[in-house]
């Protein structure tokens, strides 16, 4: 999100940042002005500012003591989309632990009525690995999701169902949104072959309803793309 959120930044663009669930204080600061909902009562005029001078703002509902910070309801995100003066709202709908991947709880991923795109994302690290507590966060639902036991190898048509399924990463996506596939950190990958075939089977799979695949690191800034349409292994820089 906030990689995301860097390059409309440079290219000139208002970019509010926040999150439906709960996000680190320390990732909140990288944003260039972080603000509190229930801290200020003038926060609205306090974004203004911070948009017209930074660029940038990250918005959530309070700091909590563990550390963390309260995100937004998805009832202000479709707020702040409608009656701010901004180019971009990024908004992170759910979290993994720190793991690879996840399969989500019923309640996730919590998505705003008036989102224009849902990106579903992975960690390539994980392609190859057993499916095991390490690598994937809430094994249970994975399983019940996809049909992989513990210790089984997750390969493209084991994971292809998590971006598939109506209970998967797009669960809750507005239909009229984009649907976006983001598969990060290439540069922990030897071999592209299997994570570009993950690609395929869920550009081909989704019968049109995911618009693009997007393959790379946000660590090094490289991308490589393919949409729906494109014919054979297209994948190509973006």
């Amino acid at each position: 999100m906030f990689a995301l959120a860097e390059e409309v930044q440079g290219a000139g663009k208002r970019v509010i940042t926040s999150t439906t669930t709960k996000v680190w204080h320390r990732e909140a600061l990288r944003a260039p002005r972080v603000l509190f909902l229930q801290a200020d009562p003038f926060w609205n005029v306090r974004v203004k500012e911070g948009l017209d001078k930074e660029g940038h703002v990250f918005l959530a509902d309070r700091l909590l003591d563990s550390g963390k910070v309260q995100g937004v309801s998805p009832s202000v995100a479709d707020a702040l989309y409608l009656d701010l003066d901004l180019d971009y709202l990024l908004v992170e709908a759910d979290g993994a632990a720190g793991h690879p991947v996840k399969a989500p709880s019923p309640h996730e991923p919590v998505i705003a009525a008036s989102a224009t795109g849902v990106v579903a994302m992975m960690g390539l690290e994980v392609m190859g690995r057993p499916m095991e507590p390490e690598a994937v966060f809430r094994p249970d639902a994975f399983r019940r999701l996809t049909g992989i036991e513990l210790g089984q190898r997750l390969t493209p048509a084991a994971l292809v169902t998590l971006f598939l399924h109506p209970e998967g990463l797009f669960r809750g996506a507005p239909g009229s949104a984009r649907k976006i596939v983001f598969l990060n950190k290439a540069d922990l990958v030897s071999d592209e072959g299997e994570a570009r075939e993950l690609g395929r089977l869920i550009l081909e799979g989704s019968l049109g309803s995911v618009e693009r695949v997007v393959m790379g690191s946000t660590q090094r800034g490289k991308y490589v793309a393919a949409g729906r349409g494109d014919e054979g292994d297209l994948f190509q820089d973006c």
